[in-house]
C-alpha cells in the first residue's frame, strides 16, 4: 500500500516538474530580446555621413508631428455624457450629471421634486447669498453665487 502511495505522489511530483519547466520556458521566449535589425547597406560610390561636431551645430532632428486639432467645446460636451463611447447618449447618460443635484433638492426622498422642496432650496441660497439681509442681492453678493469649478488634477500625466 505504502508503494502505490508513495508512486503516485512522485508521479504527481514529476508532472508538477515538467510542467513548471514547460511554463518556465515559455516565459523565457516571451521575454527575449528582439532579433537584431539588418544595417542598410550604402550602395557602392555612395558618401558616408559625416560624424557630428561634439557641439552637434548644423543638425536637424526630425520633422516634429503636426498639431492635434483641438475639439470644439460640442465635442467635448458631448463626449463626457456619452459615457459608453457608442457615438449616442441615452437618456440615462444625459440625466446622470444631474442625479447628486437632484437627490439634494429632493429632501422627503420620494424621487418627486414638489414646488416647496425646490423653494426652500433656491430661498436658502438667496438668504445665503444675501450679507446684509436687505433682500437684495448686489453684484458681489451675487458674484458669491457662482458655481465652484471641478477640481482637475495638476498635471494630466
Amino acid at each position: 500500500m505504502n508503494r502505490i502511495v508513495l508512486g503516485a505522489v512522485s508521479a504527481l511530483l514529476l508532472a508538477a516538474a515538467g510542467l513548471f519547466w514547460w511554463q518556465g520556458q515559455a516565459s523565457t521566449e516571451a521575454n527575449a530580446p528582439p532579433p537584431p535589425m539588418p544595417l542598410a547597406e550604402a550602395p557602392a560610390g555612395a558618401p558616408l555621413e559625416e560624424i557630428p561636431d561634439e557641439d552637434g551645430e548644423g543638425l536637424t532632428g526630425p520633422a516634429l508631428p503636426a498639431e492635434a486639432s483641438e475639439a470644439t467645446r460640442e465635442e467635448k460636451r458631448f463626449n463626457r455624457l456619452d459615457r459608453n463611447r457608442d457615438n449616442l447618449i441615452s437618456r440615462n447618460e444625459a440625466m446622470q450629471p444631474r442625479i447628486a443635484a437632484f437627490r439634494k433638492l429632493d429632501t422627503d426622498h420620494n424621487n418627486l421634486l414638489s414646488f416647496e422642496e425646490w423653494a426652500v432650496a433656491t430661498s436658502n441660497k438667496f438668504k445665503k447669498a444675501d450679507g446684509n439681509g436687505d433682500g437684495n442681492l448686489t453684484r458681489p453678493e451675487f458674484a458669491t453665487t457662482k458655481p465652484k469649478p471641478a477640481k482637475r488634477p495638476a498635471c494630466k500625466c
